[in-house]
């Protein structure tokens, strides 16, 4: 039993040696770690602030910031070109690429859009009327954009389909009994328009001013009266419903061949503002052809009778 005993009793030194070691050890190795720690944090804190990592929040789909271009808006509306910095998809705080497809482009000045069309609201008051000065073509945005003017007062609209210089438009907020007959530039509340309208510039909540339907071609449809609120078809087919004193623009946007049209050349997208893709995406030109798939089968409806189920019971004292 002696040489047993001793046996253990130096297993057991051995092993308390190996943890008190690795103790030891261990403490050691976190000291040193916390120290380089310390030495990494105190020279971090010393480097200049540039060099520094910088996150730059990517632009959120829908939220209108595309990080194309800055528009110097003044104090007062005004009909004067305003002017434009082209950021070309760079941050304009850290001057970082944010947005990688955009970039060049032929500078443009901005014509400030008038979104708000004012006019009388008592149904005894006949509609404001204004004239079409000038229809020309903004580099700032898709549709043609036009010159109206009423009285001393000048503002820029966007322009309709058929709409030319010297053509009158009438702008009234009342709702009478009766849907108006409008014309096509024409701006009345959404309940006041017939069913069937087309409409753009159509305001989210009433006197917000024209927000949705800007771009070239596109037209949304009133579709039905629901209450007091009106059911707008729009150009993605989605239907919104809006509160009936919401105003809108009669007509389709001009400029309806804009998607048409080719770019031509890679210097016109370049002109444009628009960067050349890496080449890692390529469009299905159907050069290796198609997975072919038989149709499917003919499915007979009312044909074959039904089968009726066999019935399975289960002998148990609950079936009594």
């Amino acid at each position: 039993m002696a040489p047993l005993l001793k046996l253990n009793n130096s297993i057991c030194f051995k092993m308390s040696a190996a943890a008190l070691t690795r103790r030891v050890f261990g403490q050691q190795v976190v000291t040193s770690i916390n120290k380089f720690a310390g030495l990494t944090v105190s020279v971090l804190s010393q480097v200049p602030k540039r060099y520094k990592w910088k996150l730059v929040k990517l632009p959120e789909p829908g939220k209108g910031i595309a990080f194309r271009r800055i528009v110097h808006f003044k104090d007062e509306y005004t009909v004067e070109p305003l002017r434009v910095t082209n950021l070309a998809g760079r941050d304009p705080v850290t001057g970082r690429v944010v947005a990688k497809g955009i970039g060049g482009g032929i500078k443009h000045k901005y014509h400030w859009i008038k979104w708000i069309r004012d006019g009388p609201e008592d149904l005894d008051e006949p509609p404001k009327e204004e004239k079409v000065l000038q229809v020309f073509k903004d580099g700032c945005r898709t549709s043609f954009v036009a010159l109206v003017g009423s009285d001393r007062e000048l503002k820029y609209i966007l322009a309709t389909e058929n709409m030319k210089p010297g053509d009158i438009i009438r702008t009234h907020r009342g709702i009478p009994r009766n849907p108006v007959r409008p014309s096509e530039g024409d701006a009345y509340p959404l309940g006041a328009l017939p069913m069937g309208t087309r409409v753009h510039c159509v305001e989210k909540y009433p006197g917000l001013g024209g927000f949705l339907i800007h771009a070239a071609g596109t037209v949304g449809i009133l579709l039905k009266r629901e209450e007091n609120r009106v059911v707008v078809q729009m150009p993605s087919k989605k239907l919104f419903s809006f509160y009936e004193t919401c105003m809108a623009t009669v007509g389709r946007l001009s400029n309806i061949q804009h998607d048409s049209i080719p770019i031509g050349s890679p210097q016109k997208n370049r002109e444009l503002g628009n960067r050349p893709r890496s080449g890692l995406w390529h469009r299905k030109t159907g050069r290796f052809g198609r997975k072919i798939k038989p149709p499917p089968r003919v499915q007979s409806v009312g044909d074959k009778k039904s089968v009726p189920y066999h019935m399975l019971v289960l002998n148990s004292p609950h079936n009594a």
